[in-house]
């Protein structure tokens, strides 16, 4: 039997590769795709030698064209760190507007089902924890987070438009903080950062009071839920992510427990927009899904250190680290 096939946008990033990895597994022909602005070919390397996997380099936000049948697309192109998005505002907007554009476009052409990343930011700094669904969020559209928050709720608006107008088969997966093996030890997002000043022999730099929440959610469950919803029949937005919430404070503890060093936890200015809550609810994922995650933070921790220790040393000292510890997100 001919194997389906799946275009993954954003392939070489963290949790692209990840969905390459899954789709393989379930026998799929993977076509990946990225510009690389953000992501590393390390990342799929091992996938190369498959004769059921194939990468373009290129960037979604010009003309999107793969020869032959497709039948889903899994968008996951877009800076996710706020390193990242602060340095290519334009590359971040573009990627959620014309990526997305082309790719629901590319949808409409070969009858394939499509899957957004959304993100849990658009929610914003929210005033209702946890937040479900149907909360509208509370976002700064001017502020420097606007440039990936308001990209993301024009991905939803303009995927929402595509599957009532052109009747294009679509799922929306809101993702919330989540972490594993692949993260760049130097994105800018909290969990990194902190293995990453530990491992250096740092103070762990905490934004704010610490009292902030987050909630961290392992890259295995992650992908079984968006696998998940996309095989679902729910066109309508699904929070991913662990409702099991902890203050960055607690969290900065955890990780000096778990590294054994003794830093301290230095604080610093709480940036404009950082949002004070996080914690995703998750009812429709477990009614519609069947899905909640597995992976307790103490077991996901471990396997992420243990990756993150068995980098090279020279990924520790990059000698632009001290820009990289700019949020906790």
């Amino acid at each position: 039997m001919e194997r389906k096939r799946v275009l993954i946008t954003g392939a070489a990033g963290f949790l692209g590769s990840h969905l390459c990895d899954r789709f393989i597994k379930e026998d799929y022909h993977v076509i990946g795709m990225d510009n690389l602005i953000t992501g590393d070919l390390q990342n799929i390397e091992h996938l190369f030698k498959l004769e059921n996997f194939e990468f373009y380099h290129h960037d979604v936000s010009k003309f999107v064209y793969v020869p032959g049948k497709l039948d889903y697309i899994l968008h996951f192109a877009s800076p996710a760190s706020p390193i990242d998005y602060l340095k290519i505002p334009i590359q971040t907007l573009k990627v959620g507007s014309l990526g997305t554009h082309n790719l629901l476009g590319l949808a409409r052409n070969k009858g394939a089902r499509m899957i957004i990343a959304s993100t849990s930011e658009v929610y914003g700094d929210p005033s209702v924890n946890p937040q479900p669904e149907e909360y509208w969020g509370n976002v700064n559209p001017v502020g420097p987070r606007g440039v990936y928050d308001e990209a993301k709720r024009f991905q939803e608006a303009m995927t929402m438009a595509y599957h009532t107008f052109h009747g294009v088969e679509t799922r929306i997966v809101r993702i919330f903080n989540t972490y594993g093996p692949r993260m760049r030890l130097n994105d800018g997002r909290v969990l990194p950062a902190f293995i990453g000043q530990a491992l250096r022999g740092e103070d762990l730099t905490v934004f704010g009071d610490g009292s902030q929440t987050r909630s961290f959610c392992y890259v295995d469950d992650l992908i079984e839920g968006i696998y998940r919803l996309l095989m679902s029949d729910y066109a309508l937005p699904v929070n991913i992510g662990n409702p099991d919430e902890i203050t960055i404070k607690q969290f900065g503890e955890e990780i000096i427990k778990l590294t054994g060093t003794n830093q301290k936890l230095v604080l610093r200015d709480l940036p404009v927009d950082d949002p004070k809550q996080r914690r995703p609810d998750i009812t429709k994922a477990r009614e519609i899904l069947g899905w909640e995650p597995k992976v307790n933070r103490a077991d996901g921790l471990k396997i992420t250190y243990a990756y993150f220790k068995s980098l090279p040393k020279e990924a520790l000292f990059n000698k632009d680290h001290k820009d990289f510890t700019t949020y906790n997100r």
